[in-house]
């Protein structure tokens, strides 16, 4: 690996793209042979992809793979499977990939075997996950679990609630999960509502133990649960038994009251936004069971393979990620939709948000110069056919270019067939499928005015009913959504984050970018509480709105 990040501007490749980028580029209606789809059309585990229908050819194509080598990428990535410190900013490994590695892996950093550390923890985890859905754990009057709470925010929220939602019919009968993640007390509010303190489990997900939400709404919990548990409810054992945490810091979780020996651990080279695959992800055990996780993780660890190992040209998050940078930097896409034609999936462009844009959304290299160029993408997506009825228009027919992944499956959770009073009964999977298909034909290849006019369409009308076409899409499809499925498609898009920052020179494992805003929070908190003389020194805009806060709250 290079000591420190080229910058790709200096390379004889970037100026070969800036060429290419101004150079005519042939339509999708004539570039789209059936030997390009042969060509662009690649599997990674379980995942077909085809990338035929982006807007490149084999000399753009050409130019993304020696900007590749150029900036070492191949040996940023061997450097970070092997445990090397490539988070430099906080002088840590890069290790979520160990996260998954089979037990019989071996892997030494900094002195010690992480794998070994790994299993530990997973052991403890699936014994825990065993013992609630076997009603062998109980709450403190004996009765047996039926709700799990997991209480924690970015990295500890989305990821395991993510997952929960897409395998929804991998989980257990009778145990279900909720989620607390915002401070706002709306949150926890709605998701105590309805529940039995008797038969409520609380998990705390905090590296720290000192998030102030994860901390803030635990206290919340631990009041709620001694308020409303039967009159005579020992209060140690009740949150001893109730809570349990997944965190280091064992010293503030015995303090809490949980014992530490429910705490669960995980390791500083796991980045938040990495760290569903680790003890983060003890909800979700519990929900679908060990055997299932155990699934995902083998999902996560085959696509780590593709990536670690196929070569570049067969490497599907590897070219996706020069993709996004060639229509980033050289094609000015400011945004970037990923868009699942799976219900199941509809948080996953919000986990996708936070994978992306916490990791790639920086200003400075990491040697700590100044970037002179784009970096980062704004993610964004909703489910289809959802999506179709909402933002789809812009990007058909609007000015931006906005490359889009759609996402689907061959068979579906819930196999359902559409009767209507006239007409053949409908496979509703395959209307959603036909959809998905139309919808990217639809975006490659437009409809001209020519066509529009053949419809009969009035002059007037024409400019209107005319798609441009040329509107780049990635397909990606799996035989069905499992659990295995759903690891390669978490852990592609994190090699696709790595690809896109190891050409940009950033440190893609760092948030230094959300510590500012907390940091003010907690020196505003006691203006918001009245104290006057913190007020007065602040901004002009800032006391405005805190004097109007005030007066309407009172």
């Amino acid at each position: 690996m290079t000591e420190g990040p080229v910058d790709p501007t200096t390379t004889d490749a970037w100026s070969r793209l800036t060429g290419l980028a101004q150079a005519p580029r042939a339509d999708l209606r004539d570039a789209l042979t059936t030997s390009w789809v042969e060509q662009q059309s690649l599997d990674a585990a379980d995942l077909h992809v085809d990338l035929s229908k982006n807007l490149f050819d084999d000399d753009v194509e050409a130019a993304l793979l020696a900007l590749a080598d150029e900036v070492d990428l191949v040996g940023r990535r061997d450097a970070m499977f092997a445990g090397e410190h490539i988070n430099v900013t906080e002088d840590r490994a890069v290790l979520h990939t160990a996260l998954r590695l089979p037990r019989e892996a071996t892997l030494t950093v900094d002195g010690t075997d992480v794998v070994a550390d790994v299993h530990e923890v997973l052991a403890r985890v699936y014994a825990f996950a065993d013992q609630v859905r076997s009603g062998d754990w109980t709450g403190v009057t004996g009765k047996r679990i039926q709700t799990v709470v997991n209480i924690g925010i970015g990295g500890s929220d989305l990821g395991p609630v993510m997952a929960y939602e897409a395998l929804e019919p991998y989980r257990q009968d009778g145990l279900s999960c909720r989620f607390i993640s915002n401070i706002d007390p709306t949150d926890a509010g709605q998701a105590l509502t309805g529940l039995d303190p008797e038969t409520t489990l609380f998990i705390v997900s905090s590296k720290t133990f000192g998030t102030l939400e994860t901390l803030t709404n635990a206290r919340l919990c631990r009041t709620w649960l001694l308020e409303h548990l039967p009159a005579g409810s020992d209060p140690a054992a009740a949150v001893a038994q109730h809570f349990v945490a997944v965190s280091t810091a064992l010293d503030k979780v015995a303090d809490f009251g949980i014992d530490p020996d429910n705490a669960f651990g995980f390791w500083d080279w796991v980045g938040g936004r990495y760290s569903m695959d680790s003890a983060i992800g003890l909800s979700l055990a519990v929900a679908i069971g060990p055997e299932h996780f155990a699934d995902l993780l083998a999902g996560f660890h085959a696509m780590d393979e593709h990536f670690h190992t196929m070569p570049a040209e067969d490497n599907v998050p590897l070219k996706m990620g020069l993709l996004n940078v060639w229509y980033t930097n050289f094609l000015g896409a400011h945004t970037h939709a990923v868009l699942p034609y799976s219900q199941l999936l509809h948080r996953f462009p919000a986990y996708l948000q936070q994978l992306t844009m916490e990791s790639n959304g920086k200003g400075v290299r990491w040697d700590g110069e100044a970037v002179g160029y784009d970096t980062g993408e704004v993610f964004w997506g909703e489910p289809g056919t959802n999506g179709q009825h909402a933002f789809y228009q812009l990007i058909h027919q609007g000015t931006r270019l906005v490359p889009a992944d759609f996402i689907a499956f061959a068979r579906p959770a819930y196999p359902l067939v559409d009767e209507p009073e006239e007409g053949e009964r409908v496979d509703v999977h395959e209307l959603l499928l036909a959809n998905f298909l139309a919808q990217t034909k639809a975006l490659a290849f437009g409809r001209t005015a020519d066509e529009v006019r053949a419809e009969g369409v009035a002059e007037e009308l024409v400019a209107a009913r005319t798609f441009p076409g040329n509107r780049p899409t990635t397909s990606i499809m799996a035989p069905a959504l499992t659990p295995a499925v759903l690891g390669q498609l978490v852990a592609l898009y994190e090699h696709v984050t790595f690809v896109q920052g190891a050409v940009w020179g950033i440190d893609s494992f760092d948030q230094w970018g959300v510590e500012l805003g907390k940091q003010l929070a907690q020196e505003l908190r006691p203006a918001v509480a009245g104290d006057a003389s913190v007020a007065a020194e602040q901004d002009p805009s800032t006391q405005s709105l805190i004097a109007y806060y005030q007066e309407q709250r009172r």
